[in-house]
């Protein structure tokens, strides 16, 4: 007996199915940062997107002392530049970084980590949010799951890859804060679901939609439910109410507050949040009169209207859209031709099958909270049915503009993670029918982006992506390979195709004509007329902006309306221009000309 103890004692632990669990999520989060990637992104700054570059432009050019309201991208179409509508709250924190590591690395080296690791930190604020909200409605085992999928959801990952500083991770956090914080209910919740929305706002617009649907969501609680419902709809209208015109003065310069900016949080929009924060006082105001849903659908409807019409009457340059001013040439060559604009027809037509790693398991996941928000378990319906109303939004505008899937992807895991749990649950319960736990165990598998790597994988086999070969191809003219050595010539104005202006702003003193942003509709239009047209089109152009740098990408020429481009035939060697000078830089992916 003593021996048989004494054995038994000498046998290691085992992990119970909670810990593996956990080391499970673990594994997945380290993975997500491989080794390769982060030490390109603190050697080399390699970002994924031309917007990241420009984000840690702006964080920079804070940090070295441009005014806290003054955005203006000065190396950007001299010699006014270009006031960027991206929001300081965002180049804050990365600055203050900045200036804390460059004295003790370099600015190179605290340039790096700050892109390397500035995503991660954000991972585990989103995961928090999400940890929380789901294992407030589900329970720890759903939640842990739910961690799980976020490490596997592409549309969640891709926003927190190393390098990727830009503010679609930001704005994620704060719709999913928002969400959770509208399940839960109540005065105080609903006043931080109000300022988490103001806060997205704040950002950027992509998330607009889903701030709107969350503000009609406290509205028609209130209406259907009456007083239980009214202190969350009190709340996420005080908290909007407040908060947007505060953040709006805290990044905006006051000579500009009374300034229309269509895609940026201004009059427009302060005009709804703040109407928002005063219909919900009124109605607060009201509730005692009111007592039934009739009288509270005349009120909103009367107030709801009052704002849609100002809106109309004060802002009408707005109903168009975020680009006023646009001209069809830069729409059709620049715009629509961006991916994050393009449609999932779009998409297939050019044989991306990438898009398969996104969209359905987006699909599922509305049509999953949808289900179980109507037929789920009663305690769990307000949640389901606060995730189906922001995933929605995404699945509809995605299906037109990739970029609608941004926002709502942070969702899907919040769907994924109770689904699994409940087919975990069901797969040892013998006495559930064999058909409902095979479709619940295909629902959790089908809500995992990794498991839609196979189709995409083997379209990709069996027909390559024209449109994928060609996104490899722009990247080379922008890696530090090829962008680095211009630093070495004198600074000047650079023209320079569209997708390199913000790795010329970030790796050399240069100036740029042309970058991917709406704002600079003159800008772009002299890269695609300059660099896609005539000779004459391109002298034309450098003289406008007194270009001292011509540019070409050998690996993506410039195709001209009637063939190639002159620019594009002057790097083949085809024709020659006496007042342009060959410099030996650039290598074989770029082709470099000092104007004479």
């Amino acid at each position: 007996m003593a021996a048989t103890a004494s054995f038994s004692a000498g046998k290691p632990a085992r992990l119970d199915a909670g810990t593996i669990l956990w080391l499970l999520v673990l594994f997945c989060a380290v993975t997500l940062y491989p080794p390769g990637d982060v030490i390109e992104t603190i050697r080399h700054l390699r970002v994924p997107d031309t917007d990241d570059a420009m984000r840690l432009v702006e964080a920079r050019d804070l940090a070295a002392g441009q005014g806290w309201y003054d955005n203006v991208q000065y190396r950007f179409l001299p010699p006014g530049g270009v006031p960027s509508h991206w929001s300081r709250l965002l180049d804050a924190p990365l600055a203050g970084l900045l200036l804390a590591l460059t004295p003790l690395l370099g600015s190179g080296l605290a340039e790096g980590i700050v892109a390397a690791f500035w995503p991660p930190l954000l991972l585990a604020v989103y995961a928090a949010v999400l940890w929380t909200g789901v294992r407030t409605t589900f329970g720890k085992r759903a939640a842990v799951l739910a961690l799980f999928a976020a490490t596997q959801t592409f549309g969640v990952t891709v926003q927190f890859a190393a390098g990727r500083i830009d503010h679609h991770d930001v704005q994620m956090i704060a719709i999913l804060g928002m969400a959770t914080a509208l399940i839960r209910g109540g005065a105080r919740a609903g006043c931080a679901a109000g300022a988490l929305a103001a806060l997205s706002l704040a950002i950027g617009l992509e998330g607009l939609p889903s701030v709107a649907l969350g503000a009609l969501f406290v509205v028609g609680d209130w209406v259907f439910r009456g007083r239980p419902a009214l202190l969350c709809f009190l709340g996420f209208g005080l908290g909007i109410g407040l908060a947007a015109p505060l953040l709006f003065g805290a990044q905006t310069a006051p000579h500009l507050w009374t300034a229309t900016a269509c895609d940026a949080l201004s009059p427009p929009w302060l005009w709804l949040a703040g109407g928002g924060g005063a219909a919900a006082l009124a109605c607060a105001g009201l509730d005692r009169r009111l007592g039934s849903i009739g009288a509270r659908v005349a009120v909103v409807a009367t107030i709801g209207a009052i704002l849609v019409g100002g809106f109309v009457l004060l802002f009408p340059v707005c109903l168009g859209g975020p680009f006023p001013g646009m001209t069809p040439l830069v729409r059709d060559r620049w715009l629509l031709m961006v991916n994050e604009m393009a449609s999932v027809p779009k998409f297939v037509a050019r044989r991306q099958y990438e898009i398969l790693v996104y969209y359905p398991v987006l699909v599922l996941a509305a049509l999953a909270a949808s289900w179980a928000a109507f037929r789920g378990a009663p305690a769990h319906r307000r949640a389901y049915g606060v995730a189906a109303m922001l995933l929605w939004p995404g699945l509809v505008i995605g299906w037109f503009q990739f970029r609608g899937i941004y926002v709502a992807s942070g969702l899907i895991p919040f769907v994924a993670g109770p689904a699994l749990d409940r087919a975990h649950a069901l797969a040892s319960d013998r006495a559930a029918p064999p058909r409902q736990r095979a479709g619940l165990a295909a629902l959790g598998i089908a809500l995992i982006s990794t498991a839609w790597m196979i189709p995409a994988v083997l379209a990709g086999l069996v027909e390559e992506s024209g449109a994928s070969a060609a996104t490899a191809k722009s990247f080379a003219c922008q890696d530090d390979a090829a962008v680095t050595p211009l630093a070495a010539l004198p600074a000047g104005t650079v023209l320079a195709p569209i997708i390199m202006g913000p790795s010329i702003l970030m790796r050399t003193p240069h100036a740029v004509v042309a970058a991917p942003y709406h704002r600079a509709i003159p800008g772009l239009t002299a890269a695609i007329e300059g660099l896609g047209g005539s000779e004459a089109d391109l002298r034309r152009h450098v003289a406008a902006h007194g270009v001292r740098y011509v540019i070409v990408c050998c690996t993506r020429p410039s195709q001209g309306l009637d063939g190639p481009a002159f620019a594009t035939r002057l790097a083949r060697g085809d024709v020659q221009a006496d007042w342009l000078e060959p410099l030996p830089v650039g290598g074989d992916v770029l082709k470099v000309w000092r104007v004479r």
